[in-house]
């Protein structure tokens, strides 16, 4: 079996970069607070997620739901005006249970991505 010549290894090398960068321009979910999965002592105020890239306001959007899937969040999605890669929205006083937050952004190169993690409030004491 002959090798493959240069230009066919060279347009490989090209078509893997090309496509690296096509599949980097989505802003997906770097970390988010409370943390994806986690438990905490404390009810938080507000859930805020970073992204890999910045947001475009309009179209994107937090909400949370409690375990019988009534929306709890204040219905104030916003992103930080001075990380645009942060999206938050501020939540009512919430009791011990286990919370879903959904969420979709649309980046400012214009792609969609959208996920969902769950956190439990679990008050110590």
């Amino acid at each position: 079996m002959k090798p493959p010549s240069r230009k066919t290894i060279g347009l490989i090398v090209i078509l893997t970069f090309a496509l690296q960068g096509i599949a980097s321009a989505h802003a997906f979910l770097d970390h988010a607070e409370p943390r994806v999965g986690s438990t905490t002592g404390k009810a938080p105020a507000e859930v805020r997620i970073w992204f890999t890239q910045r947001l475009e306001p309009a179209f994107s959007k937090i909400q949370v739901f409690d375990a019988q899937g009534k929306e709890i969040d204040k219905r104030d999605t916003h992103v930080d005006p001075k990380e645009k890669n942060l999206l938050l929205v501020s939540l009512r006083e919430l009791p011990a249970g286990t919370y879903k937050v959904s969420w979709h952004v649309v980046s400012v190169d214009t792609h969609r991505t959208q996920g969902d993690f769950k956190f439990t409030v679990e008050p110590k004491g």
